[in-house]
């Protein structure tokens, strides 16, 4: 069901901007604050933009945030967990104290001060704020995963045979983390879409770009709710919900799968 919502929502956003007008999107398109009518099913917001469109070339951007932080999070902290749980000694050690460390700090405040303090806010800057504070979670599971399987007996056979160094790690090691490595993408994606949805609701994600968090964010700087404009605020939350459903889903059939594997073995 997590897959079916998440492909579904993914073909809306490939789908949706070939055929919709990206002209009705942009300020001033259309009579501003309609209500949904047959003219606009979703009605227009206070800028004059018409919601369907704003939502279906939102969604694509506010998907690449999440993408591009969990990848970049995800293959920080694949990197550093092999390392650390593999080498281990003096690096596990310097590794495994600095993800700590990390997350002790406020994760929040410290990308709201960054983010305030870039002069132009991109959808590919603000991946990278938000990564840059969400690659500990990955490294810790990826690290216990990695002290596991390097004591299995194909481990030590292989050991025994003469493999050792990258060679090791990339046929025997990785192999087996691929089911824990794609658990933990489902959930940094879902971590980092909520760090971004965030600091765009305080007003500090892409000014110049289309995304459902920027959506809300004017909603409420223009009291779309005081108004009773339900249609601009509520329509972008129920596709953000149901994009979290669907990444929740996902992430509970991954980590039931793992957990039966490793019962089987």
């Amino acid at each position: 069901w997590g897959i079916g919502i998440l492909g579904a929502i993914l073909l809306l956003a490939l789908v949706g901007p070939l055929v919709a007008d990206r002209s009705l999107s942009q300020v001033g398109a259309v009579i501003p604050r309609q209500p949904p009518s047959a003219d606009y099913w979703l009605g227009t917001d206070a800028q004059g933009r018409e919601m369907i469109s704003v939502l279906i070339y939102g969604l694509p951007q506010t998907l690449k945030i999440g993408v591009l932080a969990g990848l970049i999070s995800l293959g920080v902290g694949t990197f550093l967990g092999l390392l650390s749980g593999f080498v281990g000694g003096w690096l596990d050690a310097t590794i495994r104290t600095a993800s700590d460390v990390m997350m002790t700090i406020p994760g929040i405040a410290v990308m709201v001060l960054v983010a305030a303090n870039v002069r132009v806010m991109t959808v590919e800057i603000m991946a990278v704020i938000v990564a840059a504070l969400s690659w500990m979670i990955a490294t810790r599971t990826i690290r216990a995963q990695t002290l596991s399987v390097r004591e299995r007996g194909y481990v030590q056979i292989a050991r025994l045979n003469g493999q050792s160094g990258l060679k090791l790690v990339f046929v025997e090691v990785l192999p087996n983390l691929l089911p824990f490595i794609a658990a933990s993408f489902v959930m940094t994606v879902s971590q980092a879409m909520m760090a971004t949805i965030g600091l765009e609701a305080l007003g500090l994600g892409p000014q110049n770009e289309l995304t459902l968090g920027m959506t809300i964010y004017w909603a409420q700087f223009y009291a779309a709710i005081v108004r009773g404009m339900w249609w601009w605020w509520l329509p972008p939350i129920l596709v953000l919900s149901l994009i979290f459903v669907g990444l929740m889903l996902t992430s509970i059939g991954l980590d039931s799968r793992v957990n039966k594997r490793l019962a089987g073995g």
